[in-house]
Order: C-alpha cells, then sequence, then structure tokens
C-alpha cells in the first residue's frame, strides 16, 4: 500500500497524542556508559523523531518503514536521524537496542503471536519494548469500511484482503508475554477525538484504514467505492451544535521490558 504523508497527517494532532502518551511511559534512562539505541519501528514521516531526540539525545536514533514517500519527508525534516527503508515484519536491526518503540503500525502485520515476542530478542537485557495499536475495529468508522466492501460490486475484488479483527484482545498480549518479560504492562485508553470539516471520520480513515482498499480499485470504481463509504460512515457521526464532530477511538499499547 503506497501511503500519502499529507492525508495521513491532515490529523496529525490526534495520530500524536496516543504516540506521546506511550513515550512519556517508557522509563529509560540513559547510561552514560554506553551508547543508547532507539529504533521508530514504522515510523512514517518522522514526526515523532523530535520528541524521541528530545527525550534521548545522545542515542542513536533509527526509524525505520516500508513506506519510501514518508521517509522522503522524514529525511527532509529530520536530517540528523537514520531512516531506513524496510519491511518492518522482518527488519531486525543488527545489534540489540535499548529501546523499540512501535507507534500504529504493527496492526498491518499478521501473526502476532511470533512477531511480537520476537521483537522482545532484539533488546540489550533490560531493553524495552512499546507498542501502540488502533483497536477500534468494531466501530462503525471501521465497520461502514466492511459493509460498503459486503455490499458492493467491488466485493470480490476487496474482500479477500478484509482483516476485522487485526489486533486481539488486551489478554492474549499479556499471554504471549508475561513469561517473558521482567516488566509488563497492557493497557487500552480510548480518545474522545473532536474533529472538525466536512465528514471528517471518512477523512481520518482515508488516511489510514480505507486507504489500503482505495489503492485496489480503480476508477471509477474507486470513486464510488468511497462516495459509498462516506454516505454511510457520515450517519453515524452526526455533527455536534458547535459543527464539530466526536470521534471515539480505542487504542491498545504494551510497555514490556526484557529481563536483565
Amino acid at each position: 500500500m503506497s501511503w500519502d504523508p499529507t492525508q495521513y497527517l491532515k490529523f496529525a494532532g490526534e495520530r500524536l497524542r496516543p504516540a506521546v502518551d506511550l513515550l512519556d511511559r517508557v522509563p529509560l534512562v540513559a547510561d552514560g556508559d554506553s551508547e543508547m539505541a532507539v529504533v521508530d519501528l514504522g515510523c512514517g514521516a518522522g514526526n515523532l523523531t523530535p520528541l524521541i531526540q528530545l527525550r534521548w539525545p545522545q542515542a542513536k536514533h533509527i526509524g525505520v518503514d516500508a513506506s519510501g514517500t514518508m521517509l522522503a519527508k522524514a529525511r527532509q525534516d529530520y536530517p540528523a536521524a537514520e531512516f531506513i527503508e524496510a519491511d518492518i515484519a522482518t527488519w531486525r536491526p543488527d545489534q540489540p537496542v535499548d529501546l523499540l518503540y512501535s507507534n500504529a503500525a504493527l496492526h498491518w502485520l499478521n501473526d502476532h503471536e511470533t512477531l511480537i515476542p520476537g521483537l522482545l530478542d532484539c533488546l540489550k537485557p533490560g531493553g524495552w519494548l512499546a507498542i501502540q495499536m488502533p483497536r477500534n475495529f468494531d466501530a462503525k468508522s471501521h465497520m461502514c469500511i466492511v459493509d460498503a466492501i459486503e455490499l458492493g460490486p467491488w466485493r470480490s475484488k476487496l474482500e479477500p484482503h478484509l482483516r476485522r479483527r487485526p489486533v486481539a484482545e488486551p489478554a492474549t498480549y499479556w499471554q504471549m508475554l508475561h513469561e517473558r518479560t521482567a516488566s509488563l504492562e497492557i493497557w487500552e485508553t480510548e480518545y474522545l477525538q473532536v474533529l472538525s470539516g466536512a465528514n471528517p471520520v471518512a477523512e481520518y480513515t482515508k488516511g489510514t484504514w480505507l486507504k489500503q482498499f482505495l489503492d485496489r480499485l480503480e476508477e471509477p470504481e474507486r470513486s464510488a467505492f468511497e462516495a459509498d463509504y462516506r454516505q454511510r460512515v457520515v450517519l453515524h457521526y452526526p455533527k455536534q451544535a458547535d459543527g464539530r464532530t466526536l470521534f471515539p477511538f480505542r487504542r491498545l499499547f504494551i510497555l514490556a521490558q526484557k529481563p536483565l
């Protein structure tokens, strides 16, 4: 799937908030006796780079993403960091790192039972794994995508690519990690996002979950599919008296420390 930084960053503030909340919970402290290494796995356009650099200014900062378009913007905006274009499902650092941080990326990947415990192996002893993933796939914002696919003439093209629940229940991640970690915290937060504009929930999903399906269609089907989705989703997110739209969004957080 190709990425459009402009569309994605229309809601940069809403997308950044959970990333900052997770970053603030990481207890990693710089060790003056060794060089720190911090990896941002699925870094996108690098909008977390200045916050990571501010938190650990002496650390080696590596951003990894599969989108060359996103990385081009990241390299332009943050030349002091190292950015690697690679498949985040298979990329691994050459040497163990102090922090492997992943914000809103791993829900795009399958086989979490192998993937996420395997990321612990990329850490130094005592290192930290910090993950945030959306868990909003049962919300109308996302179920309307399912409905538009299943009830439209493009069903045969799009339905094979549906992943209805790409993120598991919190207890599933606890089961896969608790015996492998020295410290483990898993929690969920639902953010009440207050959006502006015409049909803003459709604009929000167009930058992320909807885009993978739009990219699989040619015109005029692409525009017809998007219009179908927009008509469905706007009914579930009415404007408030002040003209803004409330969009609750649930996210899952994992903070795990590798044993010493």
